[in-house]
């Protein structure tokens, strides 16, 4: 007779996993600080808003070149090695594999959707349970094929880019590059007013962002991501399976690589001076440079886990790995708290090196309260409650 299907236990998880996971959850809030405080325009093209001299100008550029897509592709590949690692362990108790996939899915499409309207429009949740209702029937490919098919969907949305940035219109309206003062001010009011002002801003961006932007872009880039995870995994990636030479490698190639092609697009844009097509060209060049960064980035944490394994780095950030979905949310409750309306109301007022600052303060509370969690419990407090939605049983 199967055994009744349980989450993984404690000791059953991959220490490296959870570390990465616990690093890409910190690594976001360097890069979602900027959607919690400034107005849209000011991430996408940031000479429209905010000082961008001096020490805001290094912080900018810092937090492109080594945080910008980085750690939410890292997050992806996660999410796709994730996918494997719970249907493998459910299969392996003899349960429903794919019903528990689609019934714990479809509980984080919930959950994003509260997080996406109700709190924060740069919700990641709902992209993800979007794609992991097809990326699991990917997981009996090979590895190869993982890997090739996701090279193939990500080629879709940049060469899209691509050619809007190569017949681009000197005359026509850049939407949000070019965004009114007016539009601008706009926002700024609303995320200052309170819940109902911020709902009103919210809901059509988070809409937006779940029906157009997912079909043209963004879903095709994060499936391709979530695949080349599973691809990893299968190889022995993530699954700390590599030799400490192939890890080496991997973070010196995907260093050089992928901040070559970052800073080669900052440079671009910089020669061209913001203007013209330029402005639609020089995110092509992270696209690709966050990707081989992001390996990077696995291949340095994984090395360090493997060296110092209980060092006190590697305890940190996977006691926030383990409860990486209740940090995420409490991300986003603190900083909106921070700078919307009906907390603080420092949405606009706060420059992007003083953004360091309140991630850090952050990262400190997130941190000292994942750790002191973890000794009491299991599991962090939402994932307790997903895993409850997706077995019935109280874990």
């Amino acid at each position: 007779m199967p055994s009744r299907p349980a989450p993984t236990t404690p000791s059953d998880r991959i220490v490296s996993l959870d570390a990465l996971r616990g690093v890409a959850i910190l690594g976001i809030l360097l890069i979602n600080i900027q959607s919690f405080s400034m107005p849209t325009v000011a991430r996408i093209n940031p000479t429209r808003y905010g000082d961008l001299s001096g020490p805001n100008y290094l912080a900018w550029l810092l937090s492109h070149v080594f945080v910008e897509r980085k750690f939410i592709t890292l997050f992806a590949l996660l999410f796709g090695a994730g996918i494997l690692l719970f249907t493998n362990a459910r299969e392996s108790q003899g349960a429903p594999a794919l019903a528990l996939h689609y019934r714990r899915t479809i509980w984080l499409l919930v959950i994003g959707a509260f997080h996406a309207y109700l709190l924060w429009q740069g919700d990641i949740l709902v992209v993800y349970g979007l794609c992991a209702l097809w990326v699991v029937l990917a997981r009996d490919w090979s590895a190869s094929r993982l890997a090739t098919v996701g090279t193939v969907l990500l080629f879709f949305p940049f060469l899209l880019r691509l050619n809007r940035a190569l017949t681009f219109d000197p005359g026509a309206q850049l939407d949000l590059l070019t965004t009114s003062k007016a539009a601008i001010q706009a926002e700024i009011e609303a995320y200052r007013g309170g819940f109902g002002a911020n709902m009103a801003e919210r809901v059509p961006s988070a809409f937006q962002a779940h029906t157009t932007q997912f079909l043209a872009s963004v879903g095709w880039r994060y499936t391709g991501v979530m695949l080349w995870g599973m691809a990893l995994f299968k190889w022995g990636i993530l699954s700390d399976d590599g030799s400490r030479r192939t890890y080496r490698r991997l973070a010196l190639g995907g260093a050089v690589g992928g901040l070559a092609l970052t800073g080669a697009g900052v440079v671009f844009v910089t020669v061209h001076d913001w203007r013209g097509g330029a402005r639609y060209m020089w995110p092509l060049f992270n696209y690709w440079g966050s990707l081989l960064l992001a390996v990077s980035y696995i291949a340095l944490v994984v090395l360090l886990c493997r060296g110092r394994p209980r060092s006190g780095v590697v305890r940190v950030c996977a006691a926030v790995g383990r409860t990486a979905l209740s940090n995420y949310l409490f991300q986003t409750v603190v900083a909106t708290t921070i700078f919307y309306g009906f907390g603080l109301g420092l949405f606009g007022r706060v420059s992007r090196v003083e953004q360091f600052g309140i991630v850090l303060v952050i990262w400190i509370v997130q941190i000292t309260l994942s750790v002191l969690w973890l000794r009491r419990f299991r599991y962090g407090p939402m994932e307790a409650v997903w895993r409850f939605l997706t077995y019935r049983v109280w874990p």
